[in-house]
């Protein structure tokens, strides 16, 4: 079976198909998460965020006029949640989320390095990075959620690579290690 393009889903939940939306939101809710996930550092709080840019896209659903950026326009709607979601998890732990991911009991110092090196991304290079290798999503995908090419996908990765590559050098990992 051959998946709908989204503008016919986007124009069917405009007409209130409610299982053409949900296709929607089973297409784009890992890039959304992965979005949330760059920008808030959290996974479950990157979820929330998620959650809460389908049910503000749902409600704002009749007024995106270009159905073909659907996606882009979710993940504008994403970052925005992201973000909010970011500032207020900030002034509850009174520590910076947005800049650095959560390290886990079980990384190795390296993973730790890497987590680091992808945490002093821009936040450009960070979506590309989570989208991709977080994620696993096709650049065609992230093409979609961001809005940009897939050429522009390619550049955006291949700079980040080699920002890592350079923070990990400069931190003791040789070229046999990268």
């Amino acid at each position: 079976m051959t998946e709908r393009p989204d503008r016919q889903l986007v124009e069917s939940a405009q007409r209130g198909d409610g299982d053409s939306f949900t296709e929607l939101c089973g297409r784009y809710y890992p890039a959304m998460v992965a979005i949330a996930h760059s920008i808030i550092g959290d996974r479950h709080l990157a979820e929330d965020a998620a959650q809460q840019a389908f049910a503000v896209a749902a409600i704002k659903l009749p007024e995106l006029r270009c159905s073909d950026s659907f996606a882009s326009w979710l993940g504008v709607i994403c970052r925005n949640s992201a973000n909010d979601i970011g500032r207020k998890q900030q002034r509850i732990c009174d520590v910076d989320k947005l800049s650095k991911l959560p390290a886990r009991q079980d990384d190795s110092p390296d993973t730790e390095a890497v987590r680091e090196a992808v945490a002093g991304l821009t936040p450009e290079a960070r979506e590309v990075i989570y989208l991709r290798y977080y994620d696993g999503l096709p650049y065609e995908r992230i093409s979609k959620a961001l809005g940009i090419s897939e050429q522009a996908i390619n550049g955006r990765l291949r700079r980040a690579k080699e920002k890592i590559a350079e923070y990990l050098k400069q931190n003791g990992f040789g070229e046999d290690q990268l």
